[in-house]
C-alpha cells in the first residue's frame, strides 16, 4: 500500500496485480510505503478501513481518493497458480508443482481450499464497507495506460514502471465446466471486472463474494 498524503491519494494492493512494479515506480512520491508484512502491504478495503483510514483522514484529511488494480479472474487464478509452480515452495502445502491448472482452480472452488488453493477473493479485497469506504478508482490490470494516465494527473509528473516479480509464463488450459462453475461460484468477480471503464469508474459487487 502507498499513501501520497500531498496528493491525497492511496493505492490499496491487490495481490497478483503487479503492485510490486508501481510501488518501485512510485516510492520517490510516497509519504507512506507499507511493504511488509504482506497482511498490512496487502490491506484489503476493510483493513484499510479498520486501521489505516482513521488515521490518515484525521492528519490528511477526509476527501482521500482510494485507488486499486483489478486482474481478469481467470488470469488472476493463473498467476496464483504460476507463482506457487516457483521451486522454493516445492514440497510444502501452497505448492502446484506436478499440478494442472484446471485442478488448481477445481480445488479453489471447495468450500474448505487447501493452503495451495487459498488465495482469497478480488471481489472480496474491494468488498465496499457499510460505512461507505471503497475505493474511489479501480483500473484493469490490463489497461496499464489508464493507471499511469490517472497517476500522472493526479501526482502531477511523468512515471515509468519495469516489470517486478513475475512468474513464467505458460499456457493456462481450463475446461468447460470447471470454468462454468468458476463463474457461478465467483460471479461477483466477474461482474466488478466487467464494470470497470477506461477511467477507472466502476460498480461495486452488489452481493459479497462467497470467500471470507
Amino acid at each position: 500500500m502507498l499513501v501520497f498524503a500531498k496528493h491525497k491519494l492511496v493505492f490499496l494492493s491487490v495481490p497478483k496485480t503487479g503492485t510490486t512494479a508501481w510501488q518501485a515506480a512510485l516510492a520517490p512520491y510516497a509519504s507512506m510505503i507499507i511493504s511488509d508484512p504482506p497482511e498490512l502491504k496487502h490491506a484489503p478495503i476493510f483493513r484499510y478501513n479498520r486501521f489505516f483510514r482513521p488515521a490518515l483522514e484525521k492528519f490528511i484529511g477526509d476527501d482521500l481518493h482510494v485507488i486499486a488494480v483489478m486482474r481478469a479472474p481467470i488470469d488472476w487464478l493463473g498467476s496464483w497458480y504460476r507463482y506457487r509452480q516457483r521451486p522454493f515452495l516445492a514440497g510444502k502445502p501452497t505448492s502446484t508443482q506436478g499440478m494442472s491448472f484446471d485442478a488448481f482452480v477445481a480445488a479453489y472452488l471447495k468450500g474448505q481450499q487447501p493452503a495451495f488453493a487459498n488465495v482469497g477473493s478480488q471481489s472480496k479485497f474491494l468488498e465496499p464497507q457499510r460505512n461507505g469506504t471503497a475505493a474511489t478508482h479501480v483500473f484493469r490490470y490490463e489497461d496499464q495506460a489508464a493507471l499511469s494516465a490517472y497517476l500522472e494527473a493526479r501526482l502531477e509528473t511523468s512515471i515509468s514502471t519495469d516489470r517486478l516479480n513475475t512468474s513464467a509464463r505458460d499456457q493456462l488450459i481450463l475446461s468447460d465446466d470447471i470454468e462454468a462453475a468458476l463463474r457461478r461460484k465467483y460471479a461477483p468477480d466477474f461482474q466488478l471486472y466487467d464494470s470497470i471503464d477506461a477511467n477507472g469508474r466502476y460498480t461495486p459487487v452488489a452481493e459479497p463474494s462467497p470467500v471470507n
